[in-house]
């Protein structure tokens, strides 16, 4: 599936199988994902602004410079995702799977952390983690 530069924002697309689609570009702002799976999608630059991925799956996704601001992925698998450059501003990871993850130069501000499973595949991020990983 290619939606390259598509705007889907506010659609719902809860519980869907996205997997291996090319979203480079692709607007999903306040659309509805949780437990969408997204493993393995090809999204460099992707909006996810106020979107909700609670439990959904984007283990081994590329999503650099991808824009989750403010967005809900509680519970959320991301193991193995490319998030380089990416941006978390004030985004709900509580619960997520961050194990393997490339996050380098990513924006953690404001993000809740709480509960995750941080890149080490070894550490939880103490209940109080907002913009790092806090050891518990």
């Amino acid at each position: 599936m290619d939606w390259r530069r598509c705007l889907q924002d506010g659609q719902d697309f809860r519980e869907a199988d996205l997997s291996g689609a090319v979203l480079r570009d692709a607007s999903f702002s306040r659309a509805k994902l949780a437990g969408a799976k997204l493993a393995g999608v090809e999204g460099p630059d992707v909006r996810f602004t106020s979107a909700d991925l609670t439990g959904a799956d984007l283990s081994g996704a590329v999503l650099r410079g991808a824009d989750f601001t403010r967005a809900t992925l509680r519970d959320a698998s991301l193991a193995g995702a490319d998030l380089r450059q990416a941006r978390f501003f004030r985004a709900d990871l509580r619960g997520a799977n961050l194990q393997g993850a490339e996050l380098g130069a990513a924006d953690l501000s404001g993000a809740m952390l709480g509960g995750a499973l941080w890149v080490d595949g070894q550490r939880r991020c103490a209940a109080a983690s907002v913009g790092a990983c806090e050891r518990e």
